[in-house]
């Protein structure tokens, strides 16, 4: 292994309610021990790179400037924990507008042109929606589902049982999953 992908909401921060979406940083809850895994998959020397649908700007209701403050703000919050992010890349586009919009794969292609040592089959993506599982699955990722049990049902999001059955792991966290990665 050596790059992770990550999603964003719902692995890195809080996932609010389907349909809602996260337009600043007062919004943005880091989920608990996110900085401590980052950190150890830094110090394993692996690439960590965010790949995250925010169709919220299409919708006007934040814009990509609002993103990559949010983006800014994290790797500060990281910083303390010895952690941080390679690369981060979003999708802007409403569903059918691009080919950046997981699961389509025009995320990895941004970032496979800032790092082209990336190779899916020594990459792992982690997610925690069925458009993640199939991101990482049509590249020949291993994919890993993360789902947050302590969540309410309606920040869960739609297809989670199908998304389960595409992953080839399943964890509550990150931390979960990276202590399983790195063991």
């Amino acid at each position: 292994m050596r790059s992770v992908f990550l999603d964003r909401d719902g692995v890195i921060n809080r996932k609010l309610p389907e349909g809602q979406f996260v337009t600043c940083w007062r919004q943005f809850e880091l989920l608990p021990g996110v900085p401590e895994a980052i950190a150890r998959l830094n110090r394993s020397g692996l690439l960590v790179l965010i790949v995250s649908n925010q169709r919220g700007i299409a919708s006007g209701l934040y814009s990509a400037a609002d993103v990559e403050a949010i983006h800014g703000r994290l790797q500060q919050e990281l910083g303390p924990c010895g952690a941080h992010v390679d690369g981060f890349y979003f999708c802007p586009h409403a569903p059918g507008e691009c080919n950046c919009r997981k699961p389509l794969p025009g995320l990895f292609q941004q970032a496979l042109a800032e790092f082209p040592q990336i190779d899916p089959s020594t990459s792992v993506m982690l997610g925690d929606s069925l458009a993640d599982m199939k991101f990482g699955g049509q590249l020949g990722m291993k994919t890993v589902l993360i789902t947050d049990e302590t969540a309410p049902v309606d920040h869960a999001p739609p297809n989670v049982a199908q998304a389960r059955a595409l992953a080839d792991f399943h964890f509550s966290s990150l931390a979960e999953a990276v202590d399983y990665l790195l063991s």
